[in-house]
């Protein structure tokens, strides 16, 4: 009774202004509770480009893709230059190159626990010129996954490919360094260039460069 009374006194200007505002305001709420449902509903996504092709850089976008895709995001993989390493058949020529990287640890994976706990700050200059250096510090690290339980690079692949991560190769890269596709996988989804995974990137929530 109280509201009809006040709306008949108003003039016809407020009583248009009065209408407008609530329907606004109606408006915005069942506005801002569809976005929340559409927001609730939306299924995160992520992009990498992985473009490093060594056995310690072959972990990152693996295991990036592989958690993500488990907590239910659409993930994709752009591998380019070095990263086509890693979407080879054959990953055991995945090396390490402790050269130029001064924040690898060089510990023993074997031995006693004082031997282990020793890190070895080993000069490049030395590294360099030893013979086998890099294959003894690929071994050591290989090593070190399999004491830690960590995962090998072929099992976290595979759980990506498992759990439908799109592996995308470069198409120029592939062309660039005269590669065979029959040397890729065949779960590789598609091959090409940056002008065709460039809008996926933008698109994504999470776009990684590795």
């Amino acid at each position: 009774m109280g509201d009809n009374s006040v709306v008949a006194q108003l003039d016809p200007a407020a009583l248009e202004r009065l209408v407008r505002e609530r329907v606004d305001a109606v408006l915005d709420e069942r506005l801002e509770a569809k976005l929340a449902a559409l927001q609730a509903g939306r299924t995160p996504s992520m992009t990498i480009i992985a473009t490093k092709g060594t056995l310690d850089w072959a972990y990152p976008p693996f295991i990036l893709a592989s958690t993500a895709a488990a907590l239910g995001w659409n993930v994709a993989v752009f591998f380019t230059f070095y990263g086509l390493e890693l979407l080879k058949k054959d990953l055991g020529a995945l090396h390490v190159t402790p050269v130029g990287n001064p924040a690898m640890p060089m510990k023993m994976p074997f031995g006693p626990g004082w031997l282990r706990s020793i890190r070895w700050n080993i000069p490049n200059a030395l590294q360099g010129i030893v013979p086998g250096f890099e294959a003894f510090a690929t071994t050591m690290m290989k090593q070190t996954i399999r004491n830690k339980g960590v995962a090998a690079v072929a099992e976290l692949r595979q759980a990506c490919i498992e759990a439908d991560v799109k592996l995308i190769g470069c198409q120029m890269t592939v062309d660039l360094f005269g590669y065979a596709r029959d040397d890729f996988i065949p779960e590789v989804s598609e091959y090409v260039g940056a002008a065709t995974f460039l809008p996926m990137a933008k698109d994504a929530d999470v776009s990684l460069f590795i």
